[in-house]
């Protein structure tokens, strides 16, 4: 008996489907022979495990049931016995398979139609596969495309064979774009999703106009120029920081290029969006400076730790520093990764001005000095009392009218002042009920347990009830890390383990508080 038919149309159907969706050949071929064992499962039983092979020269399908050779049989429809498979093949082995050659099938008009939609579901899929794999390498390239339809403000753009989105919130502002016109955006984002790849578009992405640059600057493609860094306010204006590797070469220039050439053909893109190029500096404070331009920048304090700066400008630049809404110090932010705070000269002065009272006025009341002073020790750089009370007294000596005596004096004076304040604080501690236990742990300041007090914590049971990030925001975290909290907390809550059969309590944690 025949068991195999031939079916060259099926080669020609595999080739044109592959030409035309751009899928391997072999994939369709795969497809089509799933497409056949269901119709022969269909047929002949679908707990039988039946299989489909095309010929890929000839064309010729063979279906064929496939019998696993098992010790014991727990499915009969795809399982033999391995005494009685060794009654067709001697030789057989546990896990071999047994092959029974069926005869072609007639397909019927619903077989065939199964079987086209098998075809059809798994050449999509194959697409989709396809699809994804082209594009996830491609993100952070820019792509044209031609809008194929609108939803809701958001666009679906044809790229290739392929559709990517454009959503409304990615799009410039006030610009609009129609069914067939031309677009050209970034790509910012490839997701294999259950529906299938989706690419994601944008035109308000900072590294939209990054790319945009170079396309139009030569020296940015070559790497001779490198863009540092981008902030946008889409469609309004952009700051961009560059620097150049060659010496001779001026990156800003080059960015504007001859009559600004360069830099017209990327603002006529992004609809008109002001573009501001600065050199890129490794000193964060001269930055800071250049991307505050076109403001003139008259002094700079920065505040590493805080990741803030000051910056002070001449009273007629502040609006210009500012910009409009506050546009061009957000841009600057963005840009330089600095929190940003602008002051006049003036503003700078009457604060700096306000401090010096403050600070020098502590100091009259803390250790019973004049004026001048209390003056000499702010302007020396000292903050605090506590700065003066453990300062290297050869430093203090050094400065103006101060002998050793007057020095000698001074510190025994802020010596004082910390005791009594630290007297004063016990007194309230102990005011307010704050337990010996808590205090004798050894890990907090008079001021923290002042402060536990207040809010509540007074035994080693409140402080063991708390969590760590509690005790964190009743301290404050300049004072305490989240770690050195629960270790606190443990060691707090080791008295209710005690007298517990293997329990072993914790030990109080070493300097578990910035103090």
């Amino acid at each position: 008996m025949d068991t195999s038919v031939s079916r060259p149309e099926l080669l020609l159907v595999a080739d044109a489907v592959s030409r035309e969706k751009g899928i391997d050949r072999e994939e369709v071929l795969e497809a089509m022979e799933q497409a056949i064992q269901k119709a022969g499962r269909a047929k002949y039983g679908h707990e039988k495990d039946i299989r489909a092979t095309i010929d890929r020269r000839s064309g010729e399908v063979r279906l064929s049931r496939w019998t696993e050779v098992v010790d014991q049989v727990e499915n009969e429809d795809a399982q033999i016995a391995l005494s009685i498979a060794r009654k067709f093949r001697p030789e057989i082995q546990v896990g071999e398979y047994l092959i029974d050659p069926l005869p072609p099938i007639d397909f019927g008009r619903i077989a065939a139609q199964t079987a086209k939609q098998v075809i059809v579901q798994r050449v999509r899929e194959y697409e989709r596969k396809r699809q994804y794999n082209e594009f996830k390498d491609r993100v952070g390239e820019i792509v044209n495309g031609t809008v194929k339809r609108t939803e809701y403000g958001n666009l679906l753009v044809e790229i290739g064979s392929a559709e990517a989105l454009l959503r409304r919130d990615e799009l410039i502002p006030r610009e609009t774009f129609r069914n067939s016109d031309r677009v050209r955006a970034y790509i910012y984002d490839v997701r294999d999703e259950p529906r299938g790849p989706q690419v994601f578009l944008s035109r308000t992405h900072p590294a939209f106009l990054a790319k945009l640059f170079a396309q139009e600057v030569p020296e940015i493609y070559d790497g001779i120029i490198e863009i540092k860094a981008v902030a946008r306010d889409p469609g309004s204006r952009a700051k961009m920081a560059v620097i150049s590797r060659d010496a001779s070469i001026d990156p800003v220039g080059a960015c504007v290029g001859m009559r600004g050439s360069r830099v017209q053909a990327v603002v006529a893109e992004l609809q008109g969006e002001k573009i501001d190029i600065i050199p890129w500096s490794p000193q964060a404070a001269t930055f800071v400076v250049n991307a505050l331009a076109p403001a003139e920048v008259s002094k700079v304090v920065m505040d590493e730790e805080a990741g803030r700066v000051e910056v002070v400008v001449p009273d007629d630049q502040l609006s210009l520093a500012i910009g409009r809404r506050g546009q061009n110090v957000r841009l600057a932010s963005q840009l330089t990764r600095w929190d940003i705070d602008i002051l006049t000269e003036a503003e700078e002065s009457e604060r700096r001005q306000e401090e010096f009272r403050r600070r020098s006025g502590q100091f009259v009341e803390a250790l019973d000095v004049d004026d001048v002073i209390a003056g000499l020790l702010v302007t020396e750089g000292y903050h605090s009392i506590e700065e003066l009370a453990f300062a290297d007294p050869d430093e203090l000596v050094g400065i103006e009218g101060f002998d050793e005596s007057v020095v000698q004096e001074l510190v025994q004076r802020a010596e004082g002042h910390l005791v009594r304040q630290e007297e004063k604080l016990d007194e309230r501690r102990q005011e307010l009920g704050v337990t010996d236990d808590i205090a004798n742990m050894g890990v907090f300041t008079n001021q923290m347990l002042v402060t536990l007090g207040e809010k509540g914590v007074k035994t080693l049971d409140d402080l063991g009830d708390l969590a760590g990030d509690e005790l964190v925001e009743i301290l404050g975290s300049d004072a305490i890390e989240e770690d050195a909290a629960n270790e606190i907390i443990m060691a707090a809550r080791a008295h209710w383990f005690e007298g517990e059969e293997g329990a072993t309590p914790s030990s109080t944690p070493e300097g578990g508080a910035g103090v």
